[in-house]
Order: C-alpha cells, then sequence, then structure tokens
C-alpha cells in the first residue's frame, strides 16, 4: 500500500479536468461523529454537464475502437491507482459511511478485482459473441450473403453511485468497469453521500486514462446534492444508457424519464428487494437453532444495508417453527446495533419500520429497544399470518435496514399462495433437506419465477463476482431480469448486436476476419470453434 496525503478539492471532473463553475455547493456527513465532513463540494453546473457529454460523446468515436488489450490496461491501471490512494481512500471512505475499516478494505478488493476481471475478459476477446455465417453463392433460388456479427458498444453511459456501496457500486464499481470495458465512456453522477471518496475514485481513473493515453472524456465525475444533475443526463440526447442501483422510486424515476426521451434510451436498475427465505419443515426441525444462529447474524450484517439482505422469511407453522422464531429472536438481541449510512437512511429506516410493525395484524417478536448511538439502527423481527401477508401490500415493501418479517403459512398450499403474491426479487434462499426438496417442486417453481437467484441452505447476502452470478431479477427488483449488474456478463447491458453483410475480409474488425488471429471462440456456421476460415 502507498500512503500519503491527499487534500480533497470538492471540485468535478470533466474529463482530466478538475472544474467547479456551479453555484450550488454541500458537504458530506459523517454518521458517527454526527456531524458534516469540512470538505465543500461544487455540483455541476449545466456547463460541465454539456461539456463532460460532449466530450464522452467525442471520445466515444475512439474509445469504440480501442482493442482489447489497450482496454484491459486502462483497466488494470484504474485498479493499480485506486490502490495507490492507500489509507487515504479508506479514511475518507469511513468519514462518509460510518462504516468499520474491514468493510473498506473488503470493498475495496472486490472493486479492483472487478476491474481486473473485465480487463482480463476483454483481453481475452470472445466476450464479443462473434458470429459467422460464410457465404453461399451458388444457393437456390436466391444466394446465401456473408453475414458477420459481434457485440458493439452503445455509446456514453451515465453511472449513479449507490449509497451503500461508495466503491463496488459507485464511481468505479461494477457498471463503470463493465462500460468501459464494453467500450463506452461513462459519466459517473456521484453520490453526495461519500462525494470525497467518489473525488478520490475519480482522480485515480483520471491519472489511469492520462498513463495509458485513453481518449480525453473517457470518465467525468459530476457532483450532485440533489437530483437535478441526474435529470439532466439521463434527458441529454448524447447519452446512450443509465446504470443506477438504489431504490424502487428512484430507479422507476429514472426508467420514466429515459422512456420520455425523443429517442429512448435504456436504463439497467438494480432496485429494491425484500429476498425471501423459504425454511422448510424437516429443515426446521433438523437444523432451526442452528439456522436462527445464522440468520441472526444475516439480517444483523451491516447494519441490514444490502439489497440482498433477508428481509422476509416464510414458513408452515409448526412447534419447530417456534423453536426457530425464539431462538432467532434472543440472538438477535445479542447483537450490537450498528451506524447507518446516513441520517437521512436511519430516518427512512425508523419510518418504513414503525409503518410495517403497526399494522394491526402484525406482531413484533423482538425488538431492540436499549438506548442507542446517534444514527445507530435498532433491530427489529415481525410476524404475521399467510393470509394477511397476503392481503395486506404494504407488508411486501422493503424496509432498508436490520429488520425482517416472519410469515408463518397455515400448510403447504397458503405458502405456495404466498410465493405466488410476492413482487420480483433479486433472490430467494431454500432452507431444507435434500430429501423433503422433490416435495416442494412446485413452489421452487413459483419461486423461480419471481427471482434471479436462488440460494439453497445459505443465505443471501454476498454477491460473488464471477460469471455465472446473476445480480437482478424480475420488476421491481430490477428493470430488465434479462442481464446481471454483478459479474462479466453485466457487459452485455452496455452493448448492441451488429453485423456486416459481404464485407471484405480485409476491412473486417479484427475479431471478425478470417484469420482469427486473435484465436478466440467463434460460432461459425452454427459449429464453435476457434479455427481460422
Amino acid at each position: 500500500m502507498i500512503s500519503k496525503t491527499i487534500t480533497l478539492t470538492g471540485h468535478n471532473y470533466i474529463g482530466t479536468t478538475p472544474s467547479a463553475k456551479g453555484s450550488t455547493t454541500f458537504q458530506t456527513f459523517n454518521p458517527q461523529t454526527n456531524s458534516n465532513n469540512p470538505t465543500v463540494f461544487h455540483e455541476a453546473s449545466s456547463e460541465e454537464i454539456n461539456r463532460a457529454v460532449a466530450l464522452a460523446s467525442s471520445a466515444f468515436e475512439q474509445f469504440k475502437t480501442i482493442d482489447g488489450a489497450r482496454k484491459a490496461a486502462f483497466l488494470r491501471a484504474i485498479a493499480e491507482e485506486i490502490m495507490n490512494l492507500g489509507d487515504d481512500l479508506i479514511d475518507t471512505y469511513c468519514s462518509e459511511t460510518g462504516l468499520p475499516e474491514g468493510r473498506a478494505k473488503g470493498e475495496r478488493g472486490r472493486t479492483v478485482f472487478q476491474l481486473q476481471s473485465f480487463a482480463d475478459l476483454v483481453a481475452e476477446g470472445a466476450w464479443v459473441e462473434a458470429t459467422i455465417d460464410t457465404a453461399i453463392p451458388d444457393r437456390t433460388p436466391a444466394p446465401k450473403p456473408d453475414l458477420r456479427r459481434m457485440n458493439v458498444p452503445i455509446g456514453p453511459v451515465v453511472v449513479f453511485g449507490a449509497s451503500n456501496f461508495p466503491l463496488a457500486y459507485s464511481t468505479a464499481g461494477g457498471d463503470t468497469a463493465a462500460a468501459l470495458a464494453a467500450g463506452c465512456p461513462v459519466i459517473v453522477k456521484s453520490h453526495p453521500m461519500h462525494a470525497g471518496t467518489g473525488e478520490l475514485v475519480a482522480s485515480a481513473i483520471s491519472k489511469a486514462a492520462q498513463r495509458t493515453e485513453m481518449p480525453e472524456g473517457v470518465f467525468s465525475n459530476l457532483n450532485s446534492s440533489g437530483i437535478e444533475v441526474g435529470q439532466q443526463l439521463v434527458q441529454h440526447a448524447q447519452v446512450k444508457a443509465v446504470g443506477f442501483t438504489g431504490s424502487i422510486k428512484g430507479g422507476r424515476a429514472l426508467l420514466d424519464l429515459a422512456a420520455k426521451r425523443p429517442e429512448p434510451i435504456p436504463v439497467f436498475a438494480e432496485m429494491g428487494s425484500i429476498n425471501p427465505v423459504i425454511l422448510l419443515p424437516d429443515a426446521l426441525k433438523t437444523r432451526g437453532i442452528e439456522l436462527a444462529k445464522t440468520y441472526a447474524n444475516s439480517i444483523t450484517l451491516g447494519t441490514g444495508q444490502f439489497c440482498t439482505n433477508p428481509g422476509l422469511l416464510l414458513a408452515i407453522e409448526d412447534p419447530s417453527l417456534d423453536a426457530f422464531i425464539n431462538t432467532l429472536a434472543s440472538e438477535l438481541l445479542e447483537i450490537a446495533p450498528s451506524c447507518m449510512l446516513h441520517p437521512n437512511i436511519k430516518k427512512a429506516y425508523d419510518t418504513n419500520k414503525e409503518r410495517l410493525t403497526s399494522q394491526s395484524e402484525v406482531t413484533v417478536i423482538a425488538e431492540y429497544t436499549e438506548s442507542l448511538q446517534t444514527n445507530y439502527a435498532g433491530q427489529v423481527i415481525s410476524k404475521v399470518t399467510g393470509s394477511q401477508f397476503i392481503a395486506n401490500p404494504t407488508l411486501h415493501h422493503e424496509v432498508f435496514g436490520p429488520s425482517s418479517l416472519i410469515v408463518v403459512c397455515k400448510d403447504k398450499q397458503e405458502l405456495e399462495s404466498v410465493v405466488a403474491n410476492l413482487e420480483g426479487q433479486l433472490t430467494g434462499t431454500i432452507l431444507g433437506n435434500n430429501l423433503e426438496i422433490n416435495e416442494y417442486n412446485y413452489l421452487l417453481s413459483l419461486l423461480s419465477n419471481k427471482v434471479g437467484r436462488i440460494i439453497f441452505n445459505g443465505v443471501p447476502t454476498g454477491v460473488e463476482v464471477c460469471p455465472s452470478m446473476v445480480h437482478g431479477g424480475p420488476y421491481p427488483s430490477s428493470t430488465d431480469a434479462r442481464f446481471s449488474a454483478v459479474g462479466t456478463s453485466s457487459i452485455k447491458r452496455w452493448v448492441r448486436p451488429f453485423s456486416y453483410q459481404n464485407w471484405p475480409n480485409e476491412l473486417l474488425p479484427i475479431e471478425l476476419k478470417n484469420e482469427n488471429s486473435l484465436g478466440i471462440l467463434r460460432l461459425v456456421n452454427n459449429v464453435l470453434t476457434n479455427d481460422h476460415i
């Protein structure tokens, strides 16, 4: 680690140029000390927004043609420059989130790993999914043309930083890494809760762009304390796609805004989820106590501020379920509360928790009621019957924080009805023994219709970064269930298919030429091969 003192400026990055022309200013907040951090940030002006988009649009014409090796070098340089920020990045992260140093370092490691994973992907080259159908000129009644298809980047992308992941889902996070890997310039709308962390990472990306001679405007970072900067970006004619991680309200607003443009553009938003967990009877009988202890930790992990927090536990009434609930309640109250990301998030948690627990049919099983430090959240477990859950839509809403609702169903059929009435979710979890799974095939089928990922005998918290991960799901967990927001497959959000017909071999992109000098796997006349043609 290289540790040095870096002074935050509060400026935007318009390409590689720091800029502070806006008159609106704001500060980030330290929830642990309950006070403002010292740096004053300048919100991007309309002039700066237009300049950043113009640069990105110009950069796209060059960046989209840069080969995989050079893009890989750029991504690796970003990872190196992030590590070169040393303890300054960690200290700033902690001061703006209230999260511990271990979480900050872990998230930094994940961010760097994501960048390196995309670097490996584009360096190898097969991600473009090259497909070739060679000509048959003497085919009757009409000749067959030579057709060659590959994925190409769609253009400048706007990425919205996430409140709960200042590194892994923000400035140089998964959306940014995937878009840059695809060949799309990125404009980040930095999250106001961690603008300092965003500025440091933006400085690292700027240095990496200069080191590797990327076109000016391949990356910009814009500050904003409200929604106006984001609105202007989404409505800008030269922006071609949007990435967002956050609330259903925020994601839906961006989706609607993008759809109303003269040229509608895709918004890939990963939004709220209550991540149902189904506890099957045999598992409760044989491992109920163990599972209760595991889920007490999962519900409170990171103060419940994960998009995959287990907010809903579903089971059939049984004495073993009662034992599980009792253990879960006692274990939960033994866990020390922790700090939330911001007073506004704590306020929203208290409001949503009160809305849930004040429903007449809801019974509070356990709630941490001892004295709390400022901005700390007290965990709560509540209970409701299956029929009451189905009848009350309020109970289906996410409570962002350390809260979970237990739904007690009278029988298997009611459990199936509860799952059938769920909205789209990021994850679903089955806690069961192998032999009983076959008795619940219909339930599993219903659950698979509602989620992007099913976990067996685990916890939903924790999202592995790998090609097989699906972090997305049916609406409203995400705006397009066909794509993942995590893993190298997420690059597909920022590309479109493009075909060349009857083009001379020497004029084709290297990925589609007969020689296949990259040695990548291609689908040639319906056969997967890395041979030349």
